[in-house]
């Protein structure tokens, strides 16, 4: 990780759960890092808990990042003030409540894709180009979830997942389109998928958390901060395309 010192990250969802935690794995590696969230007060609380030196890298934006004039703005103030991004760790993301079968579902589907697909699509796309103008090593890593490659199935006790797997498969897909087209602009810019079991955070919706919680095993943020680490930590020329990690004695 001593390459990407004083470097810039920016991290989307950074307000709680796992973008809290990546960022203040970044931080103790000695990045820069840019938290945008909706709930901008939190990542400024955030800051209470770091050392002095460590709270002056850290730089907390208001961006909900599913309007893109927002998202523009965040990463304007981005390349301005500190002179590009590095490191993008795009985390931010929500499961809609609601079954895909009913005619009232609308609102919580379109909320679910615009966060978790085009959230991503304009952080990575403000990301890459500016790792493009910079014309050095750059690396994009997405939170995915282990629902991107196989719908869990919870049991009719449990609420469906909506539309959040298939907003995950997306992210699969998009992984690799993402690695494709950064090569074909010949740039030094990786690109990396995290895809976590069921994680202890409030993204689960509380009729999940309450029986989930009793009977089966979570993995901590800081477990998915570990492996974003890791990916970002590679060597320039290995291509980490996806990390998948479990907790232990997980049923599906």
């Amino acid at each position: 990780m001593e390459r990407w010192c004083n470097k810039v990250a920016v991290v989307s969802g950074a307000s709680a759960g796992i973008g809290a935690a990546c960022t203040r794995a970044l931080i103790g590696a000695g990045m820069v890092v840019v938290g945008l969230a909706r709930r901008q007060e939190r990542v400024e609380n955030l800051r209470s808990g770091l050392s002095p030196e460590q709270q002056s890298r850290l730089h907390a934006i208001k961006c909900d990042i599913t309007q893109e004039d927002q998202v523009l703005k965040a990463f304007d103030w981005t390349c301005r003030q500190l002179g590009g991004v590095d490191v993008l760790v795009s985390n931010a993301g929500i499961i809609g409540t609601g079954e895909l079968s009913e005619r009232d579902d609308r609102a919580a589907m379109r909320s679910t894709i615009e966060t978790n697909i085009m959230g991503t699509v304009y952080c990575v796309r403000e990301s890459f180009h500016s790792m493009k103008k910079r014309g050095t090593e750059g690396h994009v890593v997405i939170v995915n979830s282990v629902a991107g490659y196989q719908v869990p199935n919870l049991g009719p006790q449990l609420p469906s997942l909506n539309i959040y797997p298939a907003t995950k498969f997306a992210l699969r897909a998009m992984n690799e389109i993402y690695r494709q087209e950064f090569q074909r602009h010949k740039t030094a810019v990786r690109v990396s998928t995290v895809s976590p079991g069921i994680v202890d955070t409030d993204i689960l919706p509380e009729q999940i958390q309450g029986i989930i919680k009793q009977h089966m095993p979570m993995l901590r943020s800081d477990d998915v901060a570990d492996a974003v680490l890791w990916a970002i930590g590679t060597p320039p020329n290995v291509q980490v395309h996806n990390i998948t990690i479990k907790p232990q004695g997980e049923k599906f």
